[in-house]
């Protein structure tokens, strides 16, 4: 009775402050009252995510399920409500621009719920299951992708595709893309599952994949959470490798560069020994980030000069490449990579290499992290641009933005490579170039606060968009990945021909709007309006 007086008293004070005529008991009588909370610190943590360019948008409630039942049940609430609120999931709060937040309704926290005590049921979502014959895991929607390889692992065996940072949800990533080094030849995480238990925005709990409800299925995979909330993915799985090559090298010339990338990616269809596993690739615009922490394996006592490669002081170019093995083909990892390399044309001089376990690989951006929680520069705002750019455009886009608008200062990494679109489902709702080859061009800056103007939130926001004005008007047809827009007509040229299709099942599996509203694409309908 406390716990429902506290949660009626909580939600009526946040319906005065947001003004949602909601009424308190629609929530209490979900029958889940134990997986809601209305806890500051919940909330708090629920009304921020780690772009920070959002003002905190505190929810109603919080909610903390055990199960596909438990969302279904919520959402089935908010679907028949009178007055109306809205349901966003929530992972690891890796978003940017606040696409998992809701100031009217409840967050559904996937991550995290099986460390949260207190619960009266003391229920928890399931673990992983892996099924090591058929090579799938079966994992909960907010699993950590770095717990889905600690599971796996157990068994021999890994997930094919990843991201570069392995702290994110099972199902933020698959309502994106999901894409690293191993997507030109993987193709992208969306491309490695079999199947999904989705809860629709009308609390129906659908099971999924190309031969059950398989519009439903393409559509979820890079749907930006629209149709549905994933509470269970089945992932493709393959034979773990033990170790990692890791090896960088620099360019000086673009084209040089871009054309041993291309290369790369072209092998895709190459038996093992003969191509990497990884192919990834950054810029370095100042001597500041050829040593910063995603160099890390540059050595400290010996710091790499621009000025050494390139008398110019111009723009450097990183290529970056993995190769995969077993301790017991140990001997021939050499000769393949010297194989490899000698292709390429890279500045001689600058071979930079390491060896380390397939976690720690896996698991570098995380040592990173830790290094910058440390000095009190994580928690700051991340003003992140990432695009797609087509092929034929990205010289274009190196001499307007990495030689032009950048200048020579920049405050974050910025990654640039190739994939292979027909890697790419084109039946889900992720949006790409029309071109057979396209970059992701990645700028991961962060905002600080240490009186220098180039790094400022409005120095790096303006900068922003004055990268998409030269794309637009240099006719350069970028997409963005993690999109954020504020206006219809942005969605619409978005998704292009894909939009009448994504309207349609919108207005199919959530009518009302009620699934994740902090992506701007819909706007949310009360029951009156919708009726």
């Amino acid at each position: 009775m406390a716990t429902k007086l506290l949660l009626t008293f909580a939600i009526c004070r946040l319906i005065v402050t947001v003004g949602l005529t909601l009424d308190p008991t629609e929530l209490l009588l979900l029958g889940v009252d134990a997986q809601l909370s209305v806890d500051p610190t919940d909330v708090k943590a629920a009304s921020l995510d780690f772009g920070l360019l959002i003002g905190a948008q505190p929810p109603l409630a919080v909610m903390h399920p055990a199960s596909s039942q438990d969302v279904a049940q919520l959402v089935k609430a908010a679907y028949g409500s009178n007055f109306g609120f809205t349901v966003s999931a929530r992972g690891h709060g890796h978003s940017i621009n606040g696409q998992a937040q809701t100031a009217n309704g409840v967050v559904v926290q996937m991550s995290g719920s099986k460390g949260v005590s207190g619960m009266a049921s003391g229920r928890k979502p399931p673990h992983p299951r892996v099924w090591p014959q058929e090579r799938f895991v079966d994992v909960w929607g907010g699993e950590l992708w770095i717990d889905v390889l600690r599971s796996t692992l157990q068994h021999g065996l890994a997930p094919k595709s990843w991201t570069d940072y392995l702290y994110l949800s099972v199902g933020g990533t698959l309502s994106n893309a999901g894409i690293s080094g191993q997507a030109f030849n993987h193709g992208p995480q969306i491309s490695n599952v079999h199947e999904l238990d989705v809860v629709t925005g009308k609390g129906e709990l659908l099971t999924c994949s190309e031969e059950q409800n398989s519009e439903m299925f393409h559509a979820v995979l890079g749907g930006l959470g629209q149709f549905g909330i994933i509470t269970r993915a089945r992932i493709s799985l393959e034979p773990a490798p033990q170790r990692v090559r890791w090896i960088r090298v620099l360019y000086s010339h673009f084209s040089i560069f871009t054309s041993d990338q291309e290369y790369l990616i072209s092998l895709h269809e190459q038996p093992a020994s003969q191509k990497f596993d990884y192919v990834e690739g950054f810029v370095i615009v100042d001597e500041g980030l050829i040593n910063n922490w995603r160099s890390s394996f540059f050595s400290p006592h010996n710091p790499v000069k621009i000025s050494s490669l390139d008398p110019n002081g111009g723009v450097l170019y990183c290529l970056e490449i993995a190769k995969n093995y077993h301790e017991s083909t140990a001997s021939t990892v050499d000769q393949e990579v010297e194989s490899l390399l000698k292709k390429l044309n890279f500045i001689p001089a600058s071979v930079f290499t390491t060896d380390l376990p397939y976690v720690d690989f896996l698991d570098r951006v995380h040592k990173a992290e830790l290094k910058l929680r440390s000095k009190g520069l994580w928690e700051v705002p991340h003003p992140w641009l990432n695009l797609f750019v087509p092929k034929s455009k990205i010289a274009d886009f190196d001499k307007g933005v990495f030689k032009g608008i950048l200048g020579n200062k920049t405050s974050g990494p910025i990654l640039i490579y190739p994939v292979n679109k027909n890697k790419w489902d084109h039946r889900s709702s992720a949006v790409t170039p029309d071109e057979d080859v396209f970059y992701l061009v990645a700028l991961l800056r962060s905002a600080l606060d240490n009186g220098e103007e180039t790094h400022s939130l409005e120095y790096l926001t303006n900068q922003n968009r004055q990268i998409l004005r030269f794309c637009d008007e240099a006719g350069i047809t970028v997409k963005q990945y993690l999109p954020h827009y504020t206006t219809h007509q942005e969605w619409v040229d978005h998704f292009g021909n894909k939009w009448d299709r994504f309207y349609r099942l919108k207005m199919e599996f959530d009518p009302r709007h009620i699934l994740a509203s902090g992506q701007q694409i819909f706007t949310p309908t009360n029951m009156a309006s919708w009726r």
